[in-house]
């Protein structure tokens, strides 16, 4: 199974981090991408961050096409315009798409204290939930960090699948389930190599890039 990863889509008026703009796509190449691949058996979709365009662009996009995604919002940002609110969260629950976790801030989890720790895990989750109507059982990790000790914590917060940035395939019923971020580079042709033609050996690298994080 390939997971392809999305985060904002048109063009950002500001970075909120360094970098961010590589990330986000043209509305053109994100629809010209769907067209591609977005039916394909192999290919779940999912949404990082939380922008406006997830509901401004991406679903309306999804329902012509009859496909699903997950978006993966930030509880911190309801309130922010540029960001999806929690109407937002509910229109997109209410078309049938699936809501996980992204955090509250958008910060790297390792190393954090108990306390802000808490607030990513477990207070975003349950301020998404209800923002959402609906449990939230799913999480993506920012900026794909992560090691042993911040695998446990998520075990411990009873979450039931974990997302990261690892580039490689992923066991549909794996705990840990890897994905692909599209970034502005990309194009149909790009994303659909990844399908039909995939770099075995930066695969096996990234696979044992994902074991070491997990195990120091």
């Amino acid at each position: 199974m390939i997971h392809l990863c999305f985060h904002g889509i048109g063009i950002p008026v500001a970075e909120r981090e360094p970098g961010e703009s590589r990330y986000w796509v043209t509305e053109d190449a994100f629809l010209r991408i769907l067209d591609a691949v977005g039916a394909h058996p192999q290919v779940r979709l999912s949404f990082d961050d939380g922008n406006r365009s997830d509901v401004a662009v991406a679903l309306p996009a999804l329902q012509e096409r009859g496909l699903r995604a997950t978006f993966f919002a930030l509880a911190g940002r309801l309130d922010d315009p540029a960001s999806l609110g929690a109407a937002d969260l509910r229109e997109l629950h209410d078309a049938g798409m699936g809501l996980g976790s992204h955090g509250w801030a958008h910060i790297p989890w390792r190393g954090l204290d108990t306390a802000t720790t808490h607030r990513e895990l477990v207070d975003a989750r349950a301020v998404l939930g209800d923002a959402g109507g609906g449990a939230i059982d799913e999480v993506a990790l920012p900026l794909g960090r992560y090691d042993r000790r911040l695998l446990g914590e998520l075990r411990r917060a009873g979450y039931r699948t974990v997302y990261t940035s690892d580039r490689f395939p992923a066991r549909p019923s794996a705990w840990l389930q890897a994905r692909y971020s599209v970034t502005a580079d990309d194009t149909p042709t790009s994303v659909r190599s990844i399908l039909a033609r995939p770099d075995r050996v930066q695969q096996a690298r990234n696979r044992l890039a994902s074991v070491a994080k997990r195990l120091r």
